[in-house]
C-alpha cells in the first residue's frame, strides 16, 4: 500500500461534531456490560468509508480489540502507534487486530489472537462484553470491533515490528464529541472528510476514530 500522500494533521478542521459527553456513569463497568449485554436502538454514524484506492476483489476479514482498561480513575482505552516502516498504517494510531485467520474460530478469537502477539496482552485478562457494527476502512478491510473490558494488573509486551509505542487516553475524553473534529482530503477516488480525535500529542483518525464515533453513538443513545 502506498504511503499517504498528504500529513492528516496539517489539514485545516472543517468543524467540531460538538455533541455533549457521554455521562460518566455510562462509562462505569457494569453499566458498560448492561450496554452490551441489553443494546438500545440506535444507528451507527460511519460503517463503510470511501475507499482511498480502486481496489478489485471483496474486502479483507479482520478484527480488532477496543480494549477499555478498568483503571481506579476510570475506563482508558488502550491504543498502540504502529511503527514507521510498514508498509500499511505506517505511524498511525490503531486499536490492536488485524486480519482474519483460518484457524481463528470467531471474530473475538481474531482479537484476542492478534491482541496477545502486537502488545502481548494475555487473553485471561480481558472480558469480552460485546462488538460494533462491522466496518469496512477505505483500505479495503471489513472490520468486526470486539470490546472488552480488561481487568488489572497485566503486562505489555508490544511486537517491536509493528507497534512502536501502547498508551492508554482516558474513555471519557473519547466519549465528547467536542473532542471530534471532522478533517477532509483529496484522495484518488475523490474527496473524503474523516473524523480526528487529537490527545495530547496523539493523532488519533480515520478508520480508529470512525470506530469510536459508533462507540460513543451507542453509548449516548
Amino acid at each position: 500500500m502506498a504511503k499517504l500522500h498528504f500529513d492528516p494533521e496539517l489539514l485545516p478542521i472543517d468543524a467540531l461534531a460538538g455533541e455533549a459527553a457521554v455521562p460518566l456513569d455510562r462509562l462505569h463497568p457494569d453499566a458498560l456490560r448492561q450496554r452490551f449485554a441489553h443494546p438500545p436502538a440506535w444507528t451507527p454514524e460511519i460503517t463503510v468509508e470511501r475507499l482511498v484506492r480502486p481496489m478489485s476483489g471483496p474486502p479483507t476479514p479482520a478484527a480488532v480489540l477496543v480494549p477499555l482498561v478498568l483503571r481506579d480513575a476510570g475506563p482508558m482505552l488502550m491504543l498502540t502507534q504502529r511503527t514507521a516502516h510498514l508498509n500499511a498504517h505506517a505511524g498511525q494510531i490503531s486499536f490492536p487486530g488485524g486480519r482474519v485467520e483460518a484457524e481463528d474460530g470467531s471474530p473475538a478469537e481474531t482479537a484476542l489472537r492478534e491482541t496477545q502477539e502486537e502488545v502481548g496482552l494475555d487473553g485471561r485478562h480481558i472480558e469480552v462484553i460485546g462488538q460494533l457494527p462491522e466496518y469496512h476502512t477505505g483500505t479495503g478491510f471489513q472490520v468486526t470491533p470486539i470490546v472488552g473490558l480488561v481487568h488489572t494488573p497485566f503486562e505489555t509486551q508490544a511486537d517491536p515490528f509493528e507497534v512502536a509505542e501502547i498508551f492508554e487516553v482516558p474513555l471519557s475524553f473519547l466519549m465528547n464529541g467536542m473532542h471530534h473534529q471532522r478533517r477532509t482530503a483529496e484522495f484518488p477516488t475523490g474527496r473524503r472528510t474523516f473524523y480526528v480525535m487529537p490527545y495530547e500529542r496523539y493523532f488519533i483518525w480515520g478508520a480508529t476514530a470512525g470506530m469510536l464515533r459508533n462507540l460513543f453513538h451507542f453509548l449516548r443513545a
